[in-house]
């Protein structure tokens, strides 16, 4: 989601490039990003998907994702209707920029109704939200798309707890489309989705596709130890403070110190740490550089010890969830 606005298209090749030759053959975008999402860079990341899907012939090589919007004044300049009306021209655009007749999985990028997500902590009922339970609804209009052939399965992000159990209850009740993966938020710093999120995802089957593990790079250590570049995403765009407060710095001090006494990087730790989870399908690595991406994808040989485990568990209790 940096290609388009922090990430030239010649970088995002590359970056494809080194990624596809080391093993990575999952890709996921949506019609949103690059971020910060404006109208005048909308659809940046999957049109420079799309050119390298064409330039290389690796389309059926990759597992390709992207998702719909959410509503809210932060994508009005995408539509301003909902799921039910904007699946159909959501999907057409993203085939379009991403020069394919398919996406492998299409997901919801966050609920229409008003929830706590992005930062907020609990749930505190609005009962002036206008939302009405169109749950079957879009189930249907993903239907009739899945069966045009345009997408193959479908998933949720950025979703809640009661509306997963909602969708894979109508998904049950009229056998209509099942989602298969949930992608939120999900690092050090970040483990909310333990919650009930994590019993759903192992016994529904519904795997979390974990993004930000590296908390915007800030499980890099590079801004506690001042060493970020002057294009890193903070620097560029500090009001992208989730991850930033005095807690979330305090845990990710004592994480970059436990990391070193192992003889590891901050990011190795914690991208090991997303992999051995049970309920993980995918951990979901975004990088700037080659060299980032390359670290990136080492961690996958990084096995944390049940000790180390322990130590990571020991921080989280005295420090949990310090960026919901």
């Amino acid at each position: 989601m940096t290609w388009g606005n922090q990430n030239t298209e010649a970088e995002g090749h590359a970056q494809l490039d080194y990624a596809f030759e080391n093993g990575v053959n999952f890709i996921d975008t949506a019609e949103l990003y690059p971020v910060p999402a404006t109208a005048e860079t909308q659809g940046r990341t999957s049109n420079i998907i799309g050119t390298w899907l064409q330039k290389t012939g690796n389309r059926d090589k990759v597992i390709l994702a992207s998702k719909i919007a959410g509503g809210g004044d932060y994508t009005s300049h995408i539509r301003t209707t909902g799921f039910v009306k904007g699946i159909k021209d959501a999907v057409n655009n993203e085939l379009a920029r991403l020069q394919t007749d398919y996406v492998d999985l299409f997901q919801l990028h966050w609920p229409e109704r008003q929830t706590n997500t992005f930062g907020v902590r609990d749930y505190v009922h609005n009962p002036n939200d206008q939302w009405e339970d169109n749950f079957k609804e879009v189930l249907h209009v993903l239907d009739e798309v899945i069966k045009e052939g345009k997408i193959r399965q479908v998933g949720l992000s950025n979703e809640k707890a009661w509306g997963t159990m909602r969708y894979l209850e109508e998904s049950k009740k009229h056998n209509l489309p099942r989602m298969i993966t949930i992608q939120n938020a999900y690092s050090l710093l970040n483990r909310v989705f333990e919650g009930d999120h994590a019993e759903i995802a192992i016994r529904e089957n519904i795997k979390l596709l974990a993004y930000s593990p590296m908390a915007f790079g800030v499980l890099s250590g590079k801004y506690i130890k001042g060493t970020a570049a002057d294009n890193s995403r903070l620097t560029l765009f500090p009001r992208f403070a989730r991850y930033s407060s005095e807690q979330a710095t305090e845990a990710t001090k004592q994480y970059l110190k436990l990391a070193e006494a192992n003889n590891l990087s901050l990011a190795q730790m914690a991208l090991a740490f997303v992999n051995q989870r049970p309920f993980v399908a995918s951990t979901i690595i975004g990088a700037t550089t080659v060299e980032q991406l390359k670290e990136n994808i080492d961690s996958i040989n990084v096995e944390l010890s049940d000790e180390l485990l322990n130590k990571i568990n020991a921080i989280h209790a005295a420090i949990p969830n310090p960026a919901p």
